[in-house]
């Protein structure tokens, strides 16, 4: 089946209130809820002193109702007795400040005090919840790298001089990979190395690189370290944790190898334009994480978030549109934060599916309607989409993209990324989001909005792929320097020169608004960044037409054994930018899921024992109509006919399987 429910916490209210709450669960469809993410205070009031009983309750009333639970090891917000007792478990900024207690996440990721008092909880509670029949799931922490990204504590310098130890082996290696002869850096010792703290200037660059792999990996050894319990004493259960949407201080490719099943918080913004294209990147990057495993949304919000300046209600149809677009791109669960609205607290303002008002409110009428409809397709869950696209993306070379001391500071990896993948969502092309590393074989068209940092390993991965016939597009400012941050020497983009066929000499980027024209077998605008570009075998699709690099390359293609590989020298706006990837993907034999598909429709395939199920989202707020290959039924529809055209209202889905013969 596919899940269905929320966030439960049933300690912000009185005891009274819970038979209610699993009554209505029964009403809405909750097939499942995560359970206890915030109960650590409530559970050891006092250190070592355990109240489980009334967690028992909790528990027995849901398995009583039928509902599994995603059940939380507690640990996301130590109690206020762990920071008194042990200040030293308090995280600090990069200018020494420290973060105090009040919030959430107020702990060192590097805290051995921390983490041993997390994995004693985490003992307990697996011990006793191992085989309880409301049991489904292992939910570790809560949104990792949130608030706490990086801590810049003693505690934290300490374990950062260990972790070198171990990359590095020795100080002369690290002076190598930091590049510590420029501005009299080098260290004789180990311990003369201190996290990136407030310096007068730049800090080194490839320091601060190195902090943000240790900060990544701190966080994750908090998770390990609890996973560990928890496959000793119940290896059968399954363990994931809520990961979040572009999130730079967690690398969800080296987590997803320690994750069961991929999860996902995501919170759509209202007043965003589009807001179904980040969403449908994130959505396609948790699909690709675990090779197109189905993956759970674990938090969105019914209605309205509390956090933002200014936070909108989710319109009639929409909480129903983006949750089914989830689906659409892999989900095989649909929960909320949270359950019952809260009255007091940072978040009382957050919608629930249960709000304030109570039942007879527009969510809950709409949120119980989409339980129904999940609850009417159980044979969804389980199957799977493929891709022939895939689009690149690496952590590293995120870290490092954004780092200060740059040509440009304005380079957005996650802007950049949005803005290819946007291209393909539009032309209705499935994809695929991977890292470098992963195996391209079975891809036709492979897409690098940057890989600013890029070994010669994955560099000749590359090569490889294009030379047996793939189709490869890059952007620019890729292939520049090593895992160290230093610039490969002999002209950009070094590792990649061979397989564009080009040379660059000198960056050019463009000021705050500033565009330039470029054309040739290519037209359109173009801003943010331009290269002095030479061929060197690749031939010129478009030139610039204005600026100081009027008539160099700023779009090159070169055959490549028996493939095709792209360079974007510049930021195409979005029309070119459709246009260069249609043709690229039109060569390599990439089709959309439906021909002539209408704008703002976004068309999905999953499949497998399930069946073969189409996917129709109409992201806009006119009614529009769609043409199909052959005779469909819309599942979501108790009478549906088996048609050839259908009409989808505004914001409208639908969930369509092949007519059997002779229907």
């Amino acid at each position: 089946m596919l899940h269905f429910g929320a966030d439960y916490n049933p300690e912000q209210w009185p005891e009274e209130v819970w038979a209610e709450d699993t009554r209505l669960m029964k009403e809405a469809g909750v097939t499942m809820v995560t359970a206890g993410i915030f109960s650590w205070a409530k559970v050891e009031p006092r250190p070592g002193a355990y109240d489980f009983g009334w967690f028992d309750r909790v528990m027995d009333n849901l398995a009583d109702a039928g509902i599994r639970v995603c059940l939380a090891t507690m640990t996301a917000s130590p109690p206020p007795w762990l920071s008194r007792l042990h200040p030293e478990v308090l995280p600090e900024t990069e200018d020494g400040r420290r973060k105090w207690p009040g919030g959430r996440q107020h702990y060192c990721p590097s805290s051995p005090v921390y983490r041993e008092h997390a994995t004693r909880l985490v003992e307990r509670l697996a011990t006793r919840y191992a085989g309880h029949p409301a049991l489904d799931t292992w939910h570790i922490g809560n949104e990792y790298g949130c608030h706490t990204r990086q801590c810049h504590c003693d505690v934290s310098a300490a374990d950062f001089r260990r972790w070198l130890r171990e990359r590095y082996r020795s100080v002369d290696a690290l002076n190598e990979a930091w590049s510590t002869a420029f501005w009299s850096q080098g260290y004789d010792d180990f311990d003369e190395v201190l996290p990136p703290r407030l310096a007068p200037t730049f800090a080194n660059p490839a320091q601060q690189l190195d902090y943000w792999r240790f900060s990544d990996d701190a966080l994750r050894q908090c998770y390990l370290a609890e996973q560990a319990v928890l496959r000793r004493v119940t290896p059968d259960v399954p363990i994931t944790t809520n990961l979040m949407p572009n999130h730079k201080p967690v690398d969800a490719f080296a987590w997803s190898e320690h994750m069961d099943v991929m999860a996902l918080d995501y919170y759509q913004d209202p007043y965003e334009d589009a807001p179904h294209r980040t969403a449908a990147y994130n959505f396609d990057l948790m699909r690709s994480a675990r090779g197109g495993q189905p993956w759970l949304l674990l938090e969105q919000a019914p209605s309205a978030v509390n956090w933002r300046p200014r936070n909108s209600p989710k319109q009639p149809g929409r909480m129903r549109l983006w949750s089914w677009q989830a689906v659409a791109q892999g989900a095989d669960a649909v929960l909320y934060f949270q359950w019952r609205q809260s009255r007091g607290g940072a978040e009382k303002y957050h919608s629930a599916m249960v709000p304030h008002a109570g039942t007879d409110t527009r969510i809950f009428r709409e949120v119980s309607d989409l339980g129904r409809e999940l609850a009417s397709v159980p044979e969804i869950a389980g199957t799977r989409s493929t891709a022939d696209a895939a689009l690149l993306t690496d952590w590293n070379s995120w870290w490092a993209l954004e780092l200060d001391s740059h040509p440009s500071t304005a380079l957005n990896q996650a802007e950049i990324n949005l803005a290819h993948h946007r291209a393909l969502l539009d032309a209705g092309v499935p994809c695929d989001v991977v890292p470098p590393d992963r195996d391209l074989s079975s891809y036709k068209l492979v897409v690098v909005p940057n890989l600013y940092l890029l070994s010669q390993e994955n560099a000749e991965r590359l090569a490889d792929y294009v030379e047996g016939g793939g189709h490869l597009v890059v952007s620019f400012f890729s292939g520049i320097v090593d895992a160290c941050d230093r610039v490969e020497l002999g002209g950009y983009p070094a590792h990649l020169r061979r397989l564009l066929g080009i040379r660059t000499e000198e960056f050019w980027p463009l000021d705050e608004g500033q565009h330039l024209t470029i054309g040739g077998e290519l037209t359109g605008r173009a801003d943010l960044w331009s290269e002095a570009v030479d061929l060197e075998g690749a031939e010129a699709v478009a030139v610039f037409e204005d600026g100081e690099l009027a008539g160099r390359p700023a779009v090159t293609r070169h055959t490549y054994g028996e493939g095709t590989a792209w360079y974007l020298g510049t930021r195409l706006e979005p029309t070119a930018l459709r246009a260069l990837l249609d043709r690229a993907r039109t060569e390599a034999g990439v089709a959309p899921v439906l021909p002539n598909l209408p704008a703002q429709v976004q068309a999905t395939v999953r499949e497998g024992e399930g069946g073969h199920f189409l996917f129709l989202l109409n992201h806009d707020e006119t009614e529009t109509q769609v043409s199909l290959p052959t005779p469909m039924r819309n599942r979501l529809t108790a009478d549906s006919a088996p048609t050839t055209h259908i009409t989808l209202p505004a914001y409208g889905v639908a969930v369509l399987v092949p007519s059997p013969c002779g229907d």
